[in-house]
């Protein structure tokens, strides 16, 4: 394919659509992605992206509005991407993993003016835009899809240039609050966080990156991916984290880097083909999500793939601490130090004074990589900065040599298998049912997802309820992650003095209802198969 510049785009500013653009240009037959062996070159991919920009120019949409999508990793929704980095819209990926309900909760604090949905999923999303407060119009993915003919605008923009403060990503979270909040990054958020990221841990156009994460999460665009398309990379996409794929891929298409969560890397190595597959193509593996126990580490370094522990958080775009592999074992359980452009600073939480040398306490985050603020939530907003500082609601530790160790969070959400989950979330969802008066539910450690909710309910006076329907009617209201591996019924909940839900209690309970497996000093890998015995992710 002949790639055939837009004029627009080379007067226009150096926003993120530009990469693409600009890439093909220098590399027009390199290949950018390999989505299931299928291949698209750089002149293929900005083609296809800046001819959909400007079927959703002449469409009516433009800066100001966001396109949300319900799509799984795949060429068609990286067009998309870029597609609407290059026409100023907001690109707003949703996660498949929600229930209808969820969905539709989601969309309707979206607003979108337009969803693009993959077919694999249409069910799922034309239930929920039946259920959502708003009523965008909707297409299809990829060249038959909106590729070839974008609905009219509901409410038509005014065309203009890109601008580095026009938003390019809305990420949904749960944070410590029931309802999701979507976290706004602008094209500037974006550059500065890659930027800062190919000053740390860079990649070349000879790389090979495998994307394994869902591209409803940032780092799936922030962490690897966008830079590989920034200096003309490949990028092989991955449908869903199958351990017995990815190992296979690793060695076939001779994998340089990939990102994952603890989990992740915890089932690969418990793979029977893991001692049989080729890993030496692989130099950079980063994890993220959760910090990644030790022997763990070990597994990983005796096949000569040392890991690059990473912390980040959604709204610092999201890297904001990595800890090269080398440092890795003689800093234990450590997270690392600043990404350039990325300040940190430890603070009481009662004072919210800064706090000098070896410290404990909440880390606070600045830099241009910081978000914009949550979407249609000032209040929000407001709770989690102080003046240009973030306050990411966790508490570390910082030694004498300035590296960073995630001691506890104040918030109380839990992260199962790389994903956020906020207890008043699940909560709310339990009380949907008649029979349940009260629930309260905590994170307790697990040796493969990191973190497992535990339920305690309070049954409606004398209703005759049990376990498997409370799970029943959880797993019809919340998607699997968010699911409570254990349901225990109490008559009441334990409340502090000023009446708060005291988690602390709930949380030794738990461990004492569960035991502690994490910490039982058993083989890793008889801990994994143990642990995911008939489970599904």
């Amino acid at each position: 394919m002949t790639w055939t510049a837009d004029p627009e785009i080379d007067d226009g500013p150096h926003t993120i659509g530009r990469w693409i653009v600009d890439r093909a240009s220098r590399s027009p037959g390199r290949i950018a992605i390999d989505d299931r062996g299928v291949t698209t070159d750089y002149a293929t991919l900005a083609q296809r992206a800046t001819d959909l920009a400007e079927r959703l120019r002449r469409a009516g949409y433009g800066p100001g509005d966001r396109v949300a999508t319900v799509s799984g990793n795949s060429a068609d929704h990286v067009v998309a991407f870029f597609g609407c980095a290059i026409a100023g819209v907001a690109f707003v990926p949703l996660s498949w993993r929600l229930t209808p309900r969820e969905l539709a909760d989601v969309l309707t604090r979206a607003s979108p003016a337009l969803v693009l949905i993959e077919d694999e999923h249409e069910a799922l999303a034309g239930e929920a835009l039946r259920l959502a407060a708003v009523r965008p119009p909707s297409a299809s993915l990829g060249a038959t899809g909106v590729e070839s003919g974008a609905p009219a605008a509901a409410q038509p923009r005014s065309r203009r240039p890109v601008r580095d403060e026009d938003p390019l990503l809305v990420i949904f979270t749960s944070g410590s609050e029931a309802a999701p909040k979507g976290v706004v990054l602008t094209h500037a958020n974006c550059f500065w966080n890659n930027l800062a990221l190919a000053q740390a841990l860079p990649l070349g156009q000879d790389d090979v990156v495998l994307a394994m994460l869902p591209q409803f999460h940032v780092a799936a665009w922030n962490c690897q991916p966008l830079l590989a398309w920034w200096v003309g990379a490949t990028v092989v996409l991955e449908r869903s984290f199958q351990p017995s794929r990815v190992l296979p891929l690793i060695a076939d298409r001779g994998i340089t880097a990939m990102m994952g969560v603890p989990t992740q890397y915890a089932m690969l190595a418990d793979d029977r083909d893991w001692a049989a597959t080729e890993l030496s193509s692989l130099r950079l593996a980063l994890v993220g999500g959760a910090t990644m126990p030790l022997a763990l580490s070990e597994i990983w370094a005796s096949r000569g793939v040392p890991l690059t522990q990473g912390y980040g958080l959604t709204e610092a775009a999201p890297n904001v601490l990595h800890l090269p592999a080398s440092e890795t074992a003689d800093a234990p359980g450590a997270v690392g130090r600043p990404y350039p452009h990325v300040s940190v600073r430890v603070v009481d939480p009662v004072s919210e004074l800064a706090l000098e040398g070896e410290a404990t306490g909440e880390m606070w985050v600045r830099g241009p990589s910081v978000f914009a603020g949550y979407l249609g939530d000032d209040a929000a907003t407001a709770r989690a900065m102080r003046g240009d500082w973030l306050r990411t609601g966790d508490l570390v530790s910082r030694d004498a040599a300035g590296v960073f160790r995630v001691v506890d969070r104040l918030k109380d959400i839990f992260i199962s298998g790389g994903e956020n989950v906020a207890p008043a979330e699940v909560e709310y969802a339990l009380c949907l049912h008649p029979l349940i008066e009260a629930a309260a539910v905590v994170g307790v450690p697990d040796p493969v997802w990191g973190e497992r909710g535990v339920a305690f309910v309070v049954p409606a006076p004398g209703a005759a309820l049990g376990v498997d329907e409370v799970l029943a009617h959880a797993r019809r209201n919340l998607a699997a992650f968010k699911v409570p591996v254990h349901v225990r019924f109490v008559d009441e909940l334990p409340r502090s003095t000023i009446e708060k839900l005291a988690r602390s209690r709930l949380r030794q309970e738990a461990l004492a209802l569960i035991g502690d497996p994490a910490g039982s000093g058993a083989d890793p890998h008889d801990v994994v198969r143990e642990a995911t015995k008939g489970e599904a992710r």
